[in-house]
This record gives structure tokens, sequence and C-alpha cells, in this order.
């Protein structure tokens, strides 16, 4: 329970028990000493009461004699004469009794101010926080949690696979520690520094180990917690925000998905006017107002830089930009060795191998995978993670879930064997082409009949038009080799062809790797980070009808001509492919060492390779 909500409770209860203890003090005082009603008749007749004060129940008065008791004053409860009058012919003592209603008054009054005030509290209070409503005092009060020294428990041993985003944060580190040292050149640390780069990296990661590095106080707020329905809320967040970071000095700030925050202005309807630009002005006016010597520093991460407004990247606000790109091969390796301490893993398990399974793998791709091959792992009982677990993560974080009830005809499971076959033979005859790791006809996630998985050898940054060649040879032979095989096509090579045509067409528009369309782009560059996310929308044309025609003809001569290539590979191997076709159907799944001796046991014929040299 919250320290307000507690503060209101007891307040409630402090002031019931007061009103009763009034109650109670004020009875005492007012207290007179009862007088039963038999006594109050024998002092009536005897002529001793002075005066009376009658009401519907009670009789209060006085006696011209005062009791033994000292007191003259009496007060008695009315009883019905008739029956008071029986009583008193036999000589009993009699009184009368009021049955008190003090606490049903009480209660009637109470407990409907109860029920509405819970109401309120639990129902329209909670609806009305939600909406950045929580009343006047609470209204434009900041929502980033502090996490202290003692709660951050990330340091930089806790990351891995982006050492250069990590130097860049060491000075940050080195400045909140000692300002004094680090600035006597005269040297500033940056006022905020943006972590760019696709989902999943460790953006976020990585600012919790700069605080837990630097053992600081660490403000945690997401961009979307500024933006509230009415103009105003979200600044008044904002100042709020960085008024206590002032007072908490040296600290961190960090603003996760900045772009729900600082998205472009000008792009809304209805003016400049909207809550989103004026929170963001805000933030501007803030980064423009604090020193960076009293030790607040902004962190903050997006994966949407390109949407940013471009008055918040400039110099003397987002001084740096740091970008986490995927990992390579190395850092893959770390990563797995970092989230490999929380596993009990065999001593064979070859980080190096799954790394070259895991090419563009993020780091919480990576975290993702290690997760899978123990789960794996704990459904056979074993006593340790295996190799073998690593490699059944990968296919199902790659290709799916298996899909072993899925009932393929005969025909079907054959056509399946000849197209993956058809990718494996050529790939396996293509010099430079991804290595072969595993071919299968096993049903796996929502369409996927058989998959074939291909290892790189390196990571690669540039491929040349030769390469890709080879790469859309590789795509297209499933194609051929039904089409060899079976005279027929199928809808198998559907998903194939689309990406076929994708990378045909950016040698085309993107590349500049037609002869007669010549060097010039065509086509605009995707984000890098989250993919073509206009894919579906109308893109401008800016070439001719002519152009487009050329473009068209230019991209379906280069899937021919693969498609050719792939062709004439898997004619000259046509043994190859028939005998490696039967084994895939008698053993479900073919791996490396089984392909390589296929590959050895049916050498080719003199026909050529997707690479137009003679094949050996």
């Amino acid at each position: 329970m919250e320290k307000r909500t507690q503060f209101n409770v007891w307040y409630f209860v402090l002031a019931f028990a007061g009103v009763l203890l009034l109650q109670a003090l004020w009875g005492q005082f007012q207290r007179i000493e009862p007088l039963p009603y038999s006594e109050f008749v024998r002092q009536l007749e005897s002529g001793n009461v002075a005066e009376v004060a009658v009401s519907d129940r009670v009789i209060r008065g006085s006696l011209k004699t005062a009791m033994p008791s000292g007191r003259s004053e009496f007060q008695t409860t009315r009883v019905d004469p008739e029956f008071a009058e029986r009583l008193g012919q036999a000589g009993v003592v009699f009184r009368g009794e009021i049955e008190s209603t003090f606490w049903r008054d009480l209660l009637s009054w109470i407990v409907p101010v109860v029920f509405f005030v819970g109401v309120w509290f639990f129902v329209f209070r909670r609806f009305a926080d939600r909406q950045g409503l929580g009343g006047m005092m609470s209204v434009g009060k900041s929502r980033a949690k502090v996490f202290m020294e003692r709660e951050v428990k990330v340091t930089f041993d806790d990351v891995a696979g982006v050492d250069e985003a990590k130097k860049e944060l060491k000075e940050v580190v080195a400045f909140l520690r000692e300002p004094s040292v680090y600035g006597r050149l005269g040297a500033r640390i940056a006022k905020g520094i943006l972590l760019v780069g696709p989902p999943g990296t460790g953006k976020t990661l990585l600012a919790r180990a700069v605080a837990g590095q630097a053992g600081v106080p660490f403000f945690s707020i997401n961009g979307s917690e500024f933006v509230e329905l009415f103009v105003g809320v979200g600044a008044a967040r904002v100042r709020d925000l960085f008024d206590q970071a002032r007072q908490h000095a040296p600290c961190i700030v960090f603003i996760d998905e900045l772009d729900a925050l600082g998205r472009a202005r000008g792009l809304s309807w209805g003016g400049g006017h909207d809550e989103k630009e004026q929170t963001l002005n805000q933030l501007l006016a803030e980064l423009d107002g604090f020193d960076p010597s009293t030790g607040v520093v902004l962190l903050a991460a997006t994966n949407r830089p390109e949407i940013l407004d471009p008055a918040l990247l400039r110099a003397g606000r987002f001084d740096r930009q740091v970008l986490l790109d995927r990992p390579d091969r190395k850092g893959r390796i770390d990563i797995l060795e970092v989230h490999l301490k929380k596993v009990a893993a065999s001593a064979a398990v070859d980080m190096a191998e799954v790394a070259a399974l895991t090419p563009g793998f993020t780091g919480a791709d990576l975290a993702n995978l290690v997760n899978e091959a123990a789960v794996v792992a704990t459904r056979r009982n074993a006593a340790q993670v295996e190799m073998a677990d690593f490699t059944a993560a990968i296919e199902r974080i790659v290709a799916g879930l298996e899909k072993r009830n899925r009932i393929l005809t005969p025909l079907e499971r054959e056509t399946v064997a000849v197209h993956e076959m058809g990718h494996a033979i050529v790939a396996l005859s293509s010099p430079g082409a991804d290595v072969v790791h595993k071919v299968s006809v096993i049903p796996r996630g929502i369409g996927a009949l058989g998959y074939t998985i291909q290892r790189p050898t390196e990571d690669r940054h540039l491929m040349t038009e030769g390469e890709l060649r080879i790469k859309l040879a590789v795509l297209l032979a499933g194609r051929a080799a039904e089409q060899l095989v079976f005279k027929r096509l199928s809808t198998g090579g559907a998903d194939d062809m689309a990406k076929a045509t994708n990378i045909a067409r950016g040698m085309v528009m993107r590349y500049g790797m037609n002869a007669i369309l010549g060097p010039v782009t065509y086509d605009e560059e995707t984000t890098p980070f989250l993919g073509d996310l206009g894919a579906l929308a109308q893109r401008p044309r800016n070439f001719s009808e002519d152009t487009a025609k050329s473009i068209d003809e230019a991209v379906r001569t280069v899937v021919n001509d693969a498609l050719d290539q792939a062709t004439r590979a898997l004619v000259a191997r046509r043994t190859l492919l028939d005998a490696g076709v039967k084994l895939l159907l008698e053993r479900e799944t073919l791996l490396e060492n089984d392909l390589a001796q296929l590959l050895t046991r049916y050498p080719a014929t003199s026909a050529s390779d997707p690479t137009g040299r003679a094949a050996s």
C-alpha cells in the first residue's frame, strides 16, 4: 500500500476514535444518578419532589430533600402507569430501561459514507491515476522509477558483444565517480547520450550497467509515460523529473523508447499545440537548462532514430550517439559465454560453432537461445546441456516447432525431399556458398514442410555480384530440382522466389549491377533497424515508364540466369541428387558429414557448375 493511502486510512481511524472519546467524556460529564421509578413514585407520594421535566421516555427533576448520596437532581425512566401500579402493589423495586441506539445511529451514518469513499478511492481514483488525473497535487509528478546502487546489480561484466559502446560509456562512469579528476583539463561530460540500435541489442541493459558500475541513483522511465490526455501534463512531468534528478545528483536519467516522446514536430494534425509537442518542447528546454557539471547525465535509447526531432539530436543536447549493432561472430561468442554461466552446460559445447550458426542474432536472441537449449535438455532429462540441444534450439527458433503429426502424402514427401536436396547440392557445389549444416524433411512452423540450414564460415559485410548470383542459384535450386525430376512445379518454392526476386531487384535498382541501367539508384534505402516499415505503402516512383520496363526485364533476366545456373549444377550431379533424395527419405535428416560423404561418393559429370566453370 502506498504511503499516501496509509496516511488517509490512519487519518480516518484516528478521527473516528476521537469522536468516540469525546462522546464518552461528554456522557460522563452530563451523567446524573439514575433513580428507580418505584423510588420516584414514593418520593412523589411523600411530597419530596420539587420540580420535574417530563419527556416521552425520561423524567428529570430535583428533590426538596437531598438523597443519602447528597445529590438532589435525579433522572428516571418512565414506566407504563398501569404496569407500575401493579408492581407497586406487589412491593417490587422497578425501574425503566431505554435501549441504546447510539451504535445503530452512528453506523447508519458512517457505513454509507465509508462505502462511497471506498468506491471513490478504489475505482475512480485508480482510473484517474491511469489517465494521469491522480489528483491536483500528483498530476504533474514524474513516474520515473528510482534505483539506488544496491538495487542495480548489472555491471559492464554482464554486457558483452558491444565493446565499442562500453568504451564510450566508461567515460560517463569515470566522470560520475571522480568529476574533479576527469575535468582537470576543462573537459565536460556529454549532456545527453543516445543509444541507437535494433531491438534486442542491449540498449537498456547497457544503461543499467552504467548506473550499476558508477554506483549512483538511476532514474528509469519510458518515453510513453510522459504522454497524457491533457496538454501540459507531460511537460510538468519532465520538469519534475529533472528537479528530482538535480536533488539526487550525481545520478543518471534514462529515458527508454525516446521516439515515443521525441518524434519530429509538425507531423500531427492541428499544428504544434498537441500534448506530445509541448512535452518535447519542455524536454528541449530542460536539456538546455541544466549544467552537466552538476553530475546529471541523460541516457536515452531508441530504435527509430530517423523519426526523432532534429532539434533533439543537435550538439548541446544529445552530444553523442552510440550505435549498438547486431554482434559479429566474436561478439556472439562473448554473449553466449555470459549467458552460459547461468546454465549447466557440457564442456563439449563449442560456442564458436553455435555463434557460426546464429548470424544476425541479437543479444536478446542469444539469451533466448541459451534458455531454449536448457529447456530442450530438461525435456529429455539430461544432466547437462549438450551441443545437440543448442542445434535443436536454433532450429526451433529459426524454422519453428516440429510438426511430426502433420501427415504428408508419399508424393508430397518426395517433392519436399527433392526440393531440399536441390538447395543442398547447389550450395555444396558452389565455391563461396555457405556451408550446409543440416537438411530435413520434418515439417516445422506454420508452412515449412522441410528446411535446409546453412552455416556461414565468417561474418560478411559486403557481397560481390558473383556471390549474390550464387545466393540466387541456391535459392532457386529447389524449384530447379522439382522441374528436373518431376517435369512440373509446385507451390513449395513461393518463399524462395520472393527472396530471390528481392535480391535481384536490389542488384538492379539499388546496387547498380546492370550494364544497361548503369550505376544509378532507383530505390530508396530502407531503415536499417526495423526493416522496411513502408513496404505496404505506395512508394513514389522517380523514373519513367521506359526505365520501369527496363528494370522489370533486368530483374527477370537475373532470376532466369540464376535458375539456369542451378539447373546446370543439378544436371551435372543428377546421380547425387537421386541418391541424396533416397537417403533423406529414409533418415528424414541429413547432417554436414552425411552430405560430405555423398558428395565424395557421387562426383559430378562434365556439365558446368553455377559459376560457369567446368565441374570437377
